[in-house]
């Protein structure tokens, strides 16, 4: 692999950007990373465990020169990030970001963008439920998709390189637009994040149930919601506030089919219940043949980071 940028600055040191930095040193895919946080403390630990060839104590000393600057900010504050950063933008520059969210991050970052900036908002698909600085690894992205989704007019050339940058970093790429990207999480990442918020919330006020036993008998259905309700509480509060249409669109279906399976199992339709279980292990098959999980014990996940 060879270089893709002279100088990337990665804006936000948290899980993405870390793992992003570890990917792009081990392809050899940029001259110089700079980094920024805003917390003194995560720029303390991202200097201490070698995170960023530069980690700099201002957002103008960040994106300097840059060629590439990675917005890794939650999405409740990519605007007031961009119109930071955008007096100190070289001309020719590419802005993203990594934000779940993608119609809400142009409707406040692009404002605030010069002439001759290059904006190609972009979504990785893969994380863990860890957050912060020291928890990225070079292989997170390894075999999973990055949603690139241009603004219009946006020159080629700059898709294409950021495009070669992402694949460079380990991950299949694909276009699409804002909406239908919104809509596509809605159903794949944030209601499902919500849905298991809130059976956690429920195993929690269940007093007739001990927390002892919670923790003691978890199955892996409930053990996998655990995993998913333990992320980053800021950044899902902001990815709700921002997708509110296609994720209030999603549970308001995933409520039908909850009443249906509800009557289903009041009145004793075995039937119903059987189809509705077939149809759904289809999806869990497709997964696995897309290489997106294993059919491995534990969900795949044992020994992974």
């Amino acid at each position: 692999m060879s270089q893709v940028y002279d100088r990337v600055a990665l804006i936000g040191l948290g899980l993405i950007a870390s793992s992003m930095y570890w990917a792009m040193k081990r392809g050899n895919l940029a001259g110089e990373v700079t980094g920024y946080a805003r917390s003194a403390e995560t720029r303390a630990t991202a200097r201490e465990i070698g995170l960023c060839d530069r980690v700099c104590d201002t957002l103008a000393e960040a994106v300097e020169g840059a060629d590439l600057v990675v917005l890794c900010v939650p999405v409740g504050v990519m605007g007031a990030v961009a119109g930071e950063i955008a007096p100190m933008l070289s001309p020719g520059v590419t802005v993203t970001d990594v934000g779940s969210v993608k119609a809400d991050v142009i409707a406040q970052v692009a404002p605030h963008l010069p002439e001759g900036v290059h904006f190609i908002p972009g979504h990785p698909l893969a994380g863990t439920e860890h957050s912060g600085p020291r928890s990225g690894f070079a292989e997170l992205f390894d075999n999973r998709w990055c949603l690139l989704v241009p603004v219009e007019g946006t020159d080629p050339e700059a898709v294409a390189r950021l495009r070669r940058l992402w694949e460079g970093i380990g991950a299949n790429v694909e276009e699409m637009d804002a909406e239908h990207h919104d809509l596509v999480l809605a159903v794949t990442s944030h209601a499902p994040h919500l849905i298991a918020y809130t059976m956690v919330g429920v195993a929690d006020d269940l007093r007739r149930v001990t927390d002892s036993e919670v923790v003691k008998y978890s199955a892996a259905g409930f053990r996998d919601f655990t995993r998913i309700a333990a992320s980053d509480p800021t950044m899902w509060r902001d990815v709700f506030l921002t997708n509110k249409e296609a994720t209030l669109e999603i549970l308001g279906r995933f409520t039908e089919e909850l009443f249906a399976l509800q009557r289903a199992i009041r009145q004793g339709d075995g039937e119903h219940l059987f189809d509705y279980f077939t149809r759904t292990r289809a999806i869990r098959r497709g997964i696995i043949e897309a290489g997106q999980d294993t059919a491995a014990p534990d969900f795949g996940r044992a020994g992974r980071k």
